[in-house]
């Protein structure tokens, strides 16, 4: 009769452990024991060696060290560490080591160091069980089958440690059967490293300057507007030169550390009138309209003034406001973000409700809210701020396309709400914002020279959980909702917009790492690892060979885009006619004699809106019709969509959408099993192979440049296991559960993505059990 021994759950003496890499059975709970003849309960774990032999079963396979990058150190590392499967609710898992590092957290099992298992779409820098350090959003032990915070110093170590990261990957690892010591290092050294605050200087972003040899490819189209000669280009591009102009007057940051070392002004303003009060109540120039109408903005004076400074301030605005409201200058509108948009507050309150939604422990948590996904969803309002967003964008193109008016956004600091609706209107009426130099370009202008404070609003460094806000991912969900109503439009695709989202938490560029170009300039310098003096390398994000192959890097173009075709000389008015649609919609009866009066009767609103007191809603003549804006949006809807001109997005009822690729695709039972969009673009890409392969027997001579352009095609055709998240989720584990009810899937996906038909395009009878 054999022997049966069986393993409790707190007993750390006997214990089979499985090889490297397997799947791995948790015991059964105490009571569960087997008697000499009696059966177990499923599932269960027994063992049929006994305990002299158990030692010797151990894996003695080689050991398995994680890939450090440049400047990476090792700082704790734990063994017998198991990984649950996410969405299983047995507790099966892997097993493998889990490590820490001043970099990331990392698991490592056998397929760590195999190819085989690859996927198609792989990041070279952080590795499907890496989570950056940054990217950590919160940590849990479990005690006893109940979760607890882990913060600071702990005083007992969880069995279980679960982290929820801000990319909605969700990790569960089994510690019950490490050593104790490796398991007090081991949780510590994570929560240390991840949640406690650091300097600026601690961030692995420099430990990697310093070590890593800069041998990147620096051959990309990206503007990065650090130079006067980039201000001037834009200026000319968009031909705003006539009345804007750049200036140096903050060179050496003598105006202000806030601002850029360059930056375009009206030509009117005098450099003593910006050295006066620190840049603030200047209008600083983003973009210019083809009809000459520009987009402005502007930071207000502190709130808190006493009398005499206040009136000095005003007197100051009096003379601003006359100098740019004379010809050659168009009429001006204000809009005072911090009043007619969510807060801050609002925006971070309503993204910790919505982001709850998508960190799923388990698939039994995922289907228990299903039944009530979208009261969840409509209670968490964050897709109601998008909403806002895209129609105050709206309102903004109106005023410059129909309108011909400049329009002034108005905040604080201008870095926050200005950045997000600025970059929304140069997307919607520049069709070179829609090209993905264009964009880097345009992230680039606004938000990382334009001052945007990446680091406290991501809070990178762990100091203040006030400041942080989701601001810059609130312009990407907007702009997936243009990519996802208007694809030909975009030469990138949403998921690069992913990729770039991922980007924040990858602190090897310096791209969303610092608050400021000042603040990035001052830390430049220092004195590397290797002893030498010299200032740091840093990488930028857009160089994006350095995380992804050229195979992975053809996921980021989209293959339908539309182009835009190159002018041609005979015909000089051809740029113009491209905004002809728009321009022929009927103006509204409030032209310029009524708007002249407007402005000096409120004149006085003005300088309240800038000095931070009581502001109104977006101003209005009052003899405008109320409903212009809907008589705008309507008219632009009702005729064909010309996708190198002016576009406006669907923003009302389920138009606005949830971000499926990027919320859902870490949860197994939210794929469309060779379904959703991927399997029309698979169809469309086989038929555009076809069509290069027969241009490439037509003409022989171009044949390598056609098949290079081509990596992406063989990718879809030759891979079986699709789903609707395709490139981030592979059909690598089927859920025990059904697919979601196509009711719930109506608002999250396009009406006209083939859900019906996807069997047609991918055959999955070959990968199901």
């Amino acid at each position: 009769m054999r022997l049966g021994v069986a393993a409790l759950p707190g007993d750390r003496s006997f214990r089979c452990l499985p090889a490297r890499g397997k799947r791995w059975e948790p015991p059964p709970r105490a009571g569960a024991m087997l008697g000499g003849g009696a059966r177990a309960s499923k599932p269960s774990f027994v063992s049929y060696i006994s305990p002299e032999e158990i030692h010797i079963k151990e894996p003695i396979e080689k050991e398995v060290n994680p890939h450090l990058l440049p400047g990476e150190l090792l700082l704790c590392e734990a063994s017998t560490v198991c990984k649950y499967v996410q969405e299983d609710g047995s507790h099966r898992g892997t097993y493998g080591k889990l490590v820490c590092t001043n970099f990331k957290i990392s698991f490592l099992d056998d397929d760590s160091a195999s190819d085989d298992n690859e996927p198609q779409f792989k990041n070279k820098i952080v590795g499907e069980n890496d989570i950056t350090l940054q990217c950590v959003d919160q940590i849990y032990g479990v005690y006893d089958e109940k979760k607890k915070l882990l913060t600071g110093q702990l005083r007992k170590y969880p069995e279980t440690l679960i982290i929820y990261c801000k990319d909605l990957r969700v990790f569960n690892f089994c510690l019950r059967y490490t050593k104790e010591e490796e398991v007090k290092r081991i949780v510590s050294g994570i929560v240390h490293h991840s949640q406690t605050p650091k300097l600026l200087k601690r961030l692995f972003l420099f430990s990697y300057a310093s070590a890593a040899p800069n041998n990147t490819d620096g051959r990309n189209q990206t503007v990065m507007f650090e130079t006067l000669e980039d201000w001037r280009d834009e200026l000319e591009r968009t031909k705003g030169n006539v009345k804007y102009k750049a200036v140096t007057t903050n060179e050496g940051y003598r105006v202000s550390e806030k601002l850029p070392l360059y930056f375009v002004v009206p030509i009117c303003i005098s450099e003593e009138n910006i050295l006066k009060y620190e840049g603030r109540g200047i209008p600083i120039w983003c973009w210019s309209c083809h009809n000459g109408a520009a987009l402005l903005k502007m930071s207000s004076f502190p709130k808190e003034q006493d009398d005499s400074t206040s009136q000095m301030q005003k007197a100051f605005l009096d003379g601003i406001y006359k100098t740019i409201s004379k010809p050659p200058y168009e009429l001006l509108r204000m809009d005072d973000l911090s009043s007619s948009l969510p807060s801050l507050q609002d925006i971070q309150t309503a993204y910790t409700r919505f982001k709850q939604m998508f960190l799923i422990d388990n698939s039994t948590d995922f289907w228990a809210t299903d039944v009530k996904w979208f009261s969840l969803l409509e209670s968490t309002n964050w897709l109601e701020i998008i909403r806002k967003v895209l129609k105050k964008a709206i309102e903004v193109a109106e005023c410059l396309e129909i309108q011909h008016t400049n329009v002034l956004l108005i905040e604080e600091s201008a870095t926050d709400l200005c950045c997000v609706i600025s970059s929304l209107v140069q997307v919607m009426m520049d069709s070179y914002s829609r090209t993905k130099s264009g964009f880097q370009s345009l992230i680039q202008k606004e938000w990382v020279i334009g001052g945007h404070s990446f680091l406290d609003r991501c809070n990178h460094l762990r100091k203040s959980e006030k400041e942080e806000a989701p601001v810059f991912l609130l312009l990407l969900n907007c702009v997936w909702q243009l990519v996802q109503q208007y694809p030909p439009a975009f030469e990138f695709t949403e998921t690069y917009l992913t990729v770039l989202s991922d980007s924040l938490y990858v602190p090897i560029f310096s791209t969303f790492f610092f608050n400021s170009q000042h603040q990035r300039d001052t830390n430049k310098s220092g004195e590397s690892i290797k002893t030498q003096s010299g200032p740091f390398r840093f990488l930028t994000v857009w160089d994006w060979s350095v995380q992804f192959d050229p195979k992975a890097l053809a996921f980021l173009n989209n293959p339908l885009y539309a182009e835009k075709p190159k002018p041609d000389r005979s015909q000089r008015k051809t740029s113009r006619f491209k905004h002809q649609r728009q321009l022929s919609l009927p103006l509204t009866q409030a032209k310029p004699s009524t708007k002249r009066g407007f402005f000096r009767e409120e004149t006085d609103l003005f300088f309240k809106n800038i000095l931070g007191k009581r502001i109104g809603k977006f101003i209005n003549s009052s003899d405008e019709p109320p409903n212009s804006f809907r008589e705008f949006y309507d008219s632009w809807h009702s005729k064909p969509v010309d996708y190198h001109g002016l576009l406006l997005p669907r923003i009302d009822g389920p138009e606005i959408k949830v971000w499926a690729q990027r919320y859902l695709r870490w949860i197994p039972e939210a794929q469309l099993h060779g379904g959703g969009a991927i399997a029309t673009a698979a169809r469309i890409l086989d038929l555009m192979e076809e069509v290069q392969s027969l241009q490439v027997k037509m003409d022989e001579e171009h044949s390598q440049a056609v098949s290079g352009d081509i990596h992406s095609l063989p990718l879809l055709r030759n891979s079986a296991r699709l789903s609707s998240l395709f490139p981030f989720a592979l059909l690598q584990r089927q859920s025990v559960k059904p697919a979601l009810p196509t009711s719930t899937w109506k608002d999250l996906e396009d009406e006209d993505d083939l859900v019906k038909r996807d069997d047609e395009f991918v055959d999955l009878s070959g990968d199901m059990l």
